[in-house]
């Protein structure tokens, strides 16, 4: 499978459903654009969409976090009804997910924008389309992974599994983010950024604790956490952002 290496950007994903990294995603992408960068997001495959003629509820915050006009065709190419695994979801369908369509898309993405943010579904391991993963996906575009992982009792185990899979591809790793820490946590939710730091070989970015409210206004308070983050200001300067 041919790599494709597009222009500057993220690949997001998480050490499982659920660990927030369409906030952290569209998050960040509101973190570029308050600093009047150009960016563009994308979703190859959202599941779950109850109106496939339209983007569904990830793709409309990446939409709106990014202030998007792009196409919704090339925001999320695959919009797919059933909350399954994207390959399980297209195949109910009578569908199968191309692989150079999204290619093409992310292309297209970064050939428009300065900087490309790209949140994948579930984890790497998730299947696209028979024995090809989101793995695949990630190594053919080539940007560096971001991986969002939960502070909870077996995030350790999930990060390394994340991290090990990349490297085993040789994807860059460009570092983990702890995401949804509560303000009284347990001991298992304070002691696991510090013990991710002694046994990852990624960097640890930031640790982002709990907000509430809406989608947006979620998003929104995390950006704000982001601004009062020095290390992602080194990483994004890392990636000539």
């Amino acid at each position: 499978m041919s790599e494709t290496r597009t222009k500057k950007g993220l690949f997001v994903t998480g050490t499982d459903t659920g660990v927030g990294k369409t906030l952290v995603t569209a998050a960040l992408a509101l973190f570029l654009r308050r600093r009047g960068y150009d960016v563009g997001v994308m979703k190859p495959v959202e599941t779950g969409v109850d109106d496939p003629s339209g983007l569904g509820a990830d793709g409309r915050l990446l939409q709106w976090a990014a202030d998007s006009r792009d196409e919704i065709d090339l925001i999320c190419p695959y919009r797919l009804r059933a909350p399954l695994a994207p390959s399980l979801a297209a195949a109910k369908e009578g569908k199968r997910i191309i692989f150079g369509d999204l290619l093409e898309a992310a292309q297209t993405l970064s050939e428009r924008h300065g900087y490309l943010l790209i949140e994948g579904a579930g984890g790497l391991m998730v299947p696209l389309s028979g024995a090809v993963l989101l793995l695949d996906l990630v190594k053919a575009l080539g940007h560096p992974l971001l991986t969002v992982c939960r502070p909870t009792l077996g995030t350790i185990n999930h990060t390394l599994l994340t991290m090990h899979a990349a490297r085993s591809l040789e994807i860059p790793l460009a570092g983990y983010i702890v995401n949804n820490m509560p303000p009284s946590p347990s001991e298992a939710e304070a002691q696991a950024p510090n013990a991710l730091v002694e046994v990852a070989s990624g960097d640890l970015l930031a640790v982002l604790g709990q907000v509430e409210g809406t989608p947006r206004e979620q998003v929104q308070a995390l950006a704000d956490q982001l601004e009062r983050v020095p290390t992602l200001h080194w990483l994004l300067s890392g990636l000539n952002v």
